[in-house]
């Protein structure tokens, strides 16, 4: 318990830069917090800081600690959370990501109703893209997450678990001149820009094709509320799968564009991911069985869905 006190004081410095803003944060005086820097230093035996009058600066064995006192001590909440849940789920923390379709629909759905059901069980919701959530995972910062997977199928370190594919539309604010064509093509959509999320290097070769831009976002943005805004108060356009922006489009908060058939044949690719040959804490579990619960709820049943 030392040992990861020491760390837990390390990683605080780190964080804040200062001896005096990271003694506060973690409770301690300042010579205190200084006295737990050098112990570990010297059990490691080496410097891990420089210090400097504005504060201090990893040096490079530093930088090496930090990144395994980050798993280390997240290895440890996972171990108190996975014991704490065993039994009734009474307590404990989830560890969940998402990417932005997902955390959009489906993962809130399902998030509620854990909430609903385990009120003690605290869950932190990390919303970034596939890369960034499988470091995350692969450093113990998450349990498991949904995002695209079209880029991590094959992975040997990972458990991918697909679920429903939706079609992909292109959408607009409501009174959007394009949506006095009836019909449109892709390339008549070049003279408005395309914003979107991160995109997979195959959905980013397909839409380059097909509109002939090299780069085929104007605006990249992996927030979906800010783009769903973006669009209904410009004349930007952006795409999406339909569940995430079906009841907009029914409700006629937003349109959707009335492509050619084939002209878009994109799908999501939404997949259940955790590490391979690792347990979820029960917590986890749940959280996966209320994803798949929800996702096979909403299946392909959405009223207006087009055909790919």
């Amino acid at each position: 318990m030392n040992d990861l006190r020491q760390l837990r004081h390390f990683v605080a410095l780190a964080e804040h830069g200062h001896f005096a803003r990271a003694a506060e944060a973690v409770h301690l005086s300042q010579p205190a917090l200084s006295r737990s820097i050098q112990a570990l230093e010297s059990s490691l035996g080496c410097n891990l800081v420089d210090r400097h009058s504005r504060g201090i600066s990893l040096t490079t064995h530093g930088q090496l600690v930090l990144e395994h006192a980050q798993r280390l001590l997240a290895g440890s909440q996972a171990l108190k959370n996975a014991v704490s849940q065993l039994g009734n789920l009474q307590t404990g923390e989830l560890r969940l990501g998402a990417g932005p379709y997902p955390a959009a629909r489906l993962i809130p759905r399902a998030v509620g109703r854990i909430a609903l059901r385990y009120p003690r069980v605290r869950v932190n919701l990390q919303i970034s893209n596939w890369l960034d959530l499988r470091s995350s995972l692969l450093d113990d910062a998450l349990e498991l997450f949904v995002a695209d997977s079209r880029e991590l199928i094959g992975d040997p370190l990972l458990c991918i678990e697909p679920l429903q594919r939706h079609n992909g539309v292109l959408f607009c604010r409501p009174g959007h001149p394009l949506l006095a064509h009836t019909t449109l093509r892709m390339h008549d959509l070049l003279d408005y820009p395309l914003a979107g999320t991160q995109l997979p290097l195959a959905v980013a070769r397909s839409l380059s094709t097909l509109s002939g831009r090299e780069q085929p976002l104007s605006i990249q943005c992996d927030n979906f509320m800010v783009l769903k805004t973006l669009v209904a108060e410009s004349d930007v356009l952006s795409m999406a799968p339909w569940d995430v922006v079906a009841e907009d489009i029914q409700t006629g908060r937003l349109a959707r564009l009335p492509l050619e058939a084939g002209a878009l044949t994109e799908q999501s690719a939404y997949a259940l991911i955790s590490r391979a040959g690792h347990s979820l804490s029960p917590a986890a579990q749940a959280m996966r069985g209320e994803i798949l619960a929800e996702d096979r709820l909403f299946g392909r049943q959405l009223e207006g869905e087009p055909d790919s």
